[in-house]
């Protein structure tokens, strides 16, 4: 049974299971603290408990796993511990097993962390989640996942995998690459999202699709970034930029409600999620995720905020091409709203520049949390915005070809938005970066210590891929 639950058992014999969080002696009484995932409850060895079991209490340390049978007993009054849930009870000990010892742990788990070094909290991060804050975070983490899935489910969305091997194409970061041993000097790649699968996936008519989706993205990390990181990803068929923005509002709004009733969340004075021009952002914030909270410091207020209007294309100096703000998906529409196809490819030919995007950015108290559009679902449009950026059509063909072609037999209009969760989970716990709401997370530098990741492997398997390593010259 978890230990949250010997409140409800005063005066029966349980048995619990879990880590010695400290051990006290208090001359003839051994006083242990019991935790497991639920909670710590004291439970104390006298010699009324029986020889063997007292003897054996007094071996115990801290980090022993350990099976304990006793009666629950009501605390005297004046020994009561408000502090923790089962601060009203205490277990008296009849038997004691000691399942497995543990060596003295290399940092104290009974704290925030926050004052251990990265490095050796990584490298151990097996024991660095033992703490009850990191506990904390992968609950809330899981209960908002959970959340995501249910609601989606009663609007008729359909959870469906899409693959993690996959082909490379331009979308922004590099990619990470997979070589193939079946075809040699060929490679998969990581997906750095599902985008087009979830758009065939449109046009396969699943019309409402959404995963939790694994993403990778070989880029230089930051304190909100990582190399591989996790998004509520969704796409929906027949709709419009209201209908996806309404949806993703519904949905956070009633989460934040349900999981995080105190947090205060600003709305305009519809009671809606406020809406923003990228223009207007930027004139006014210098930034297109302004962080809108009127008191900064107030750990409990939230500022959602969406951004449209972005620009389709800004201009690369270094590659002298166009290029998407978004992705070359996004469904481009005239400086005045309209969308009248002969005007925007005469555009997309002649002034890009002056081209928006049917794009949407989703924004929480200064970070940008998720990013959608409604796409192009046009081949000939869409064939116009890669030639645009650059894109010969042999090149088009060969990264393309597969879109354009599954495009050909009838594809609905479509959209879709991708929040991230770690950014959430992040903003929601009051952490300072994503490492804390991710269970195994790698350092800033990108590396994972506890796996001593990313190593060397052995020369057969670079030979078996048909690999050789030119070392860089110092």
């Amino acid at each position: 049974m978890w230990i949250k639950e010997v409140t409800q058992k005063v005066g029966e014999e349980v048995e619990l299971l879990g880590w010695v969080a400290n051990r006290r002696d208090h001359g003839k009484l051994v006083f242990i603290d019991l935790r497991d995932r639920s909670a710590i409850c004291q439970v104390v060895f006298s010699p009324a408990s029986g020889e063997r079991v007292y003897q054996e209490a007094q071996r115990l340390r801290g980090e022993w796993v350990i099976k304990v049978k006793g009666i629950v007993k009501e605390r005297p009054a004046g020994m009561i511990n408000e502090k923790i849930p089962t601060g009203k009870v205490e277990i008296e000990a009849q038997d004691l097993e000691i399942i497995n010892q543990a060596q003295t742990l290399p940092f104290d788990v009974g704290g925030d962390g926050y004052e251990i070094g990265e490095e050796i909290r990584m490298r151990y991060r097996y024991l660095d989640l033992r703490r009850p804050r990191l506990q904390k975070n992968l609950l809330q983490r899981n209960k908002i996942i959970k959340f995501f899935r249910d609601f989606l489910e009663k609007k008729d969305f359909i959870e469906v995998e899409t693959p993690i091997i996959t082909k490379s194409t331009p979308e922004g970061a590099r990619d990470y690459l997979v070589p193939s041993r079946l075809y040699p000097g060929k490679f998969y790649a990581l997906p750095q999202s599902p985008q087009q699968y979830k758009q065939l996936l449109m046009v396969a008519g699943v019309e409402r699709y959404f995963q939790i989706a694994r993403c990778f993205r070989d880029e230089d990390t930051r304190g909100d970034r990582q190399p591989e990181f996790t998004q509520l990803d969704l796409e929906m068929s027949f709709v419009e930029e209201e209908d996806v923005l309404s949806l993703i509002e519904e949905l956070y709004l009633e989460m934040i409600k349900a999981l995080y009733p105190q947090k205060k969340v600003n709305l305009d004075e519809n009671g809606r999620i406020p809406r923003m021009s990228y223009q207007e952002a930027m004139e006014k914030y210098n930034s297109d995720k302004p962080d809108l909270r009127k008191d900064k410091n107030d750990p409990d207020e939230l500022a959602f905020l969406f951004i449209v209007d972005f620009p389709m294309f800004e201009w690369s100096e270094t590659e002298k091409r166009w290029d998407a703000v978004h992705h070359p998906f996004t469904a481009p529409k005239l400086p005045n709203g309209s969308l009248e196809k002969e005007k925007i490819l005469e555009f997309l030919r002649n002034d890009p520049g002056k081209l928006l995007a049917r794009q949407y950015d989703f924004v929480l108290n200064g970070y940008e949390i998720g990013g959608g559009s409604i796409r192009t679902h046009d081949p000939e449009i869409l064939e116009a915005v890669f030639e645009t950026m650059g894109n010969k059509p042999e090149e088009i063909k060969e990264k393309f070809g597969h879109m354009l072609e599954a495009f050909s037999y009838g594809v609905p209009p479509h959209g879709g938005i991708a929040p991230g969760i770690d950014r959430l989970v992040m903003i929601l716990e009051n952490e300072p970066n994503i490492r804390e709401v991710i269970a195994f997370p790698k350092t800033g530098d990108g590396r994972d210590l506890m796996m001593n990741s990313p190593s060397e492997v052995r020369e057969e398997q670079l030979k078996e891929l048909g690999i050789e390593i030119s070392k860089k010259e110092k």
